[in-house]
């Protein structure tokens, strides 16, 4: 087995070269076979071979279709884990691509297949390859596009049963040039969580409104006035987006309905920020729709939490990056982002780093935008992303002697 910390970028890039070609059919072949969150069946079963082949203690079935690849060296106590998220969404891909999706109104939009190959790289020449002295947990999760995943193998055990002490996660990044790594140390990604109003009023007759209590007029000034939840309640310095994103009432234009319905996206890069969003939001539509005589029921919904990257550990997985690439790849005051992510809850509950890779610059085939038709994850960025996994695995379960 070869010492990679040791032996250092240039060994690690021409072995992962090497081999790399098997992890992009393996990509492309996952591509075409996209399943939804908590159905990753093929995919989870295709990794739990690859693990097993390559001598991992392979555990299926956490959380629903989650996979845990395990391996020990050495007589070491510290435990890394690595997760990559595995599922697809609900989005008909463009056509044009031999590896398309197979699966009609399904496609791997958000590049959740290259993560899984990159693992899936990183694995293999870890064990085939990598001396270290601890544990490795290699955690590929099923449902992070909006079904919290990680949630769920978190209540089905998975740091009791597999204990970490530092967990990191990579996800592509469209828009920066391929290869690029960003990190951000503190709040990196927004919190998310889904409100439904709904507005019970009187209906009528269009042409006497004086007998109603009109729902339509209650929900424009709730639209209007929830445009001041931010500019007015949250400090300038930080960051928060309320966006109503449907509005539904009647069927006529001489029908005053009784009834309007609001759903709306709130996001946070703070936790405070988060629970004042939920505070001024539910007075304010309150307030709002008492003063046209309508009631107002507010279901809120708790989605994923602000995601925050401790300090050491983003300072090493960054420190790995400059050395692996050169401190022109590496940005570590990368912009935080309004979008969410799932790994938020396992940076809750375990020290760790969201590591962010560019998919392609402007002007290119992988700019094209996530959770996009025509998106596909760029084969190219398979392999710096395992050598910096690999990477990490050498220096932070260093061997002895």
């Amino acid at each position: 087995m070869a010492a990679v910390a040791e032996a250092g970028a240039p060994y690690l890039a021409q072995a992962m070269s090497a081999r790399i070609g098997e992890f992009i059919r393996l990509r492309r072949d996952i591509h075409a076979h996209p399943e939804l969150a908590f159905q990753e069946h093929r995919t989870s079963a295709l990794v739990a071979d690859k693990l097993r082949a390559w001598g991992y203690t392979v555990h299926t079935g956490i959380g629903g279709t989650g996979v845990v690849g395990v391996l020990r060296r050495g007589q070491g106590t510290r435990r890394l884990g690595i997760r990559a998220d595995m599922d697809a969404l609900p989005i008909a891909e463009a056509p044009g691509r031999e590896w398309g999706s197979r699966r009609a109104g399904l496609m791997h939009a958000c590049g959740h297949d290259g993560h899984t190959a990159t693992l899936l790289a990183a694995a293999r020449f870890i064990a085939e390859d990598l001396d270290f002295d601890g544990t490795l947990h290699l955690i590929f999760q099923p449902a992070e596009e909006g079904a919290a995943g990680a949630q769920a193998m978190m209540r089905d055990g998975l740091f009791e049963r597999f204990p970490c002490d530092a967990v990191y996660a990579l996800h592509n990044i469209p828009g920066i040039e391929a290869g690029h790594f960003h990190f951000r140390t503190g709040a990196s990604m927004a919190s998310s969580d889904n409100v439904t109003i709904r507005l019970q009023g009187v209906g009528g007759h269009g042409a006497m409104p004086q007998t109603t209590a009109d729902t339509v007029v209650a929900a424009a000034a709730v639209v209007t006035a929830l445009q001041t939840v931010v500019s007015r309640n949250v400090d300038p310095l930080h960051s928060a987006v309320v966006t109503v994103g449907a509005l539904h009432a009647g069927q006529a234009n001489n029908v005053i309905p009784e009834e309007a319905t609001l759903e709306l996206s709130v996001r946070a890069l703070d936790r405070g920020v988060r629970a004042l969003l939920r505070e001024r939001i539910t007075e304010l539509v309150q307030l709002q729709a008492a003063s046209f005589k309508v009631k107002a029921l507010i279901d809120w919904r708790e989605g994923y939490p602000v995601l925050v990257n401790t300090p050491a550990e983003t300072r090493l997985a960054a420190g790995l990056a400059r050395e692996l690439f050169g401190a022109a790849r590496v940005n570590t005051e990368a912009a935080p982002l309004t979008a969410s992510e799932d790994f938020a809850f396992m940076l809750e509950a375990v020290p760790g780093c969201y590591v962010f890779v560019g998919n392609g610059g402007p002007g290119t085939p992988g700019a094209c935008s996530v959770h996009n038709p025509g998106y596909d994850f760029n084969d190219a960025i398979i392999e710096p992303g395992a050598q910096l996994w690999t990477r990490l695995v050498a220096d932070y379960l260093k061997a002895s002697g």
